[in-house]
């Protein structure tokens, strides 16, 4: 090989052919370097040399080695589009000082890289496009005994601002309509609940009856006697909400056909609907009622029934939901006027006796459902039907949106807990109030905050709290 004296600006057209280099090879016995001075250990510019090709993937590790060990600067010639190549000083092997016996005449293969058997030869061609490593510093060869390259700037830059990595020489992956695609989150993002319910942080989960309503306490007398009220009152209050109940629920969300039919949620049987338009659709002649009670197809475990037989079943929840989102905020218009005015009354008393119950709770609620980023679900052991004539009678529509109700009736407050955390997700903080031990149970299980609920005092702090941001 021939010397090259400092300043010239000698280049390597195309870098040639790896089998042409590999014929100089009776040239490369007079440089040959001792087998122990290459060891990672021992000289720092192979170490840095090899890091720099692992940080920079897609670019030969032995031609890089190479290059950078004999003090060169890549240019022009070597690499298209880069400055001429030159040598800081003379370079003979007087100079170097050192053996390169150990490279001997067929040492490697002429295809392929040594140290990864299996590869084909790296052997670039005029066309082929390459990224030069951004750095304005010039490499020099150092007298011996020792040489030391300095890439460690570099690779710190590097790290430093990943903007300067040089892309890959990879393609980019092609797409249908052949547009590149660039590796974005969008692909790795998992989103664990449908819809805007994504941007949630905090759900809060209530019990509904002695929580947010006096209901049954009303009817068994416990409320008048632990309030010192008059228990004959109380439970005919009771009866009477208990009646407007049923008669629209019965009336309106077909609890007559759905009463051993009950489902936990409103859309579990949403997929055996077939969209069919109901605006003309007769449901009492439908065949439903009939075929329900006489093949006993409604069992306390689920619903069995035939493909038409079910498809019905979710025609009456699918009117049911459009009932209860058009009525939600308007159960009047739903009742009529003479029930209408019976209602109002009803629930003045209820408030009267109850000492504001319902407003209190009412103004948690509020505050929750003025959050963007929390939500009320409720949970109640009411069987789904009379728990949602319940929702609207006492006005609690504009709080719970019908996909926010559950009914543990049939299996329990911990596993709507769990279906309540597999459809928001578990980056939620829950909160249970309530005033019940099912509640308390199962927010232990989930490791959850519990509020619980047992007067007037308890309400107030709760609203206190939301209002002060705390909850």
């Amino acid at each position: 090989m021939q010397a090259y004296q400092a300043g010239q600006g000698t280049s390597f057209p195309g870098m040639q052919n790896t089998a042409a280099y590999y014929q100089q090879n009776q040239f490369m016995a007079a440089y040959s370097m001792p087998t122990e001075a290459i060891k990672m250990g021992k000289n720092p510019v192979n170490a840095q040399a090899m890091s720099s090709s692992a940080l920079y993937p897609g670019y030969p590790a032995t031609a890089d080695f190479q290059a950078q060990a004999r003090g060169y600067t890549y240019g022009a010639a070597g690499f298209p589009g880069t400055t001429a190549t030159t040598s800081a000083t003379g370079f003979n092997s007087t100079q170097q000082g050192l053996d390169y016996t150990g490279y001997a005449a067929g040492a490697y293969p002429q295809t392929g890289y040594p140290y990864y058997p299996g590869y084909p030869s790296y052997m670039p061609t005029a066309d082929t496009a390459s990224t030069a490593i951004p750095s304005t510093q010039t490499y020099k060869l150092i007298e011996p005994p020792v040489t030391t390259v300095s890439v460690s700037d570099t690779v710190t830059a590097a790290y430093s601002n990943p903007n300067r990595l040089p892309t890959s020489p990879s393609p980019p992956i092609k797409t249908e309509n052949g547009k590149g695609k660039k590796g974005t989150k969008r692909g790795r993002q998992c989103v664990p609940s449908p819809g805007p319910e994504n941007d949630l942080e905090r759900v809060f989960i209530w019990d509904l009856d002695e929580t947010i309503i006096i209901f049954h306490s009303l009817l068994t007398g416990t409320y008048a006697n632990r309030y010192g009220k008059d228990p004959p009152q109380t439970v005919s209050l009771g009866l009477r909400m208990e009646e407007l109940i049923f008669n629209l629920a019965d009336t309106h969300l077909f609890f007559n056909d759905l009463e051993e039919c009950d489902q936990v949620h409103i859309d579990d049987v949403s997929s055996d609907d077939n969209g069919q338009d109901l605006s003309n659709y007769n449901f009492q002649t439908d065949g439903f009622h009939a075929a329900a009670t006489n093949a006993n197809l409604c069992l306390a475990t689920g619903v069995r029934g035939g493909v038409d037989w079910m498809r019905k079943l979710a025609f009456r929840y699918r009117r049911i939901k459009e009932m209860y989102n058009t009525y939600r905020n308007n159960v009047g218009g739903l009742l009529g006027v003479p029930k209408r005015d019976q209602w109002l009354q009803l629930r003045s008393e209820i408030e009267s006796i109850t000492d504001s119950w319902l407003t209190l709770a009412l103004k948690s609620l509020s505050i929750i459902s003025s959050r963007s980023n929390c939500v009320n679900v409720l949970v109640t052991t009411t069987q789904l039907v009379p728990a949602l004539a319940k929702v609207v009678l006492y006005g609690l529509g504009g709080a719970f949106n019908i996909e926010n109700i559950y009914s543990a009736t049939k299996i329990g407050k911990e596993s709507c807990f769990e279906r309540i955390v597999s459809r928001f997700g578990r980056k939620c903080t829950y909160v249970v109030v309530g005033d019940g031990r099912d509640e308390e149970t199962g927010a232990r299980q989930m490791n959850w905050p519990f509020w619980r609920v047992s007067n007037h005092s308890d309400l107030a702090a709760l609203h206190h709290a939301l209002d002060l941001g705390y909850l």
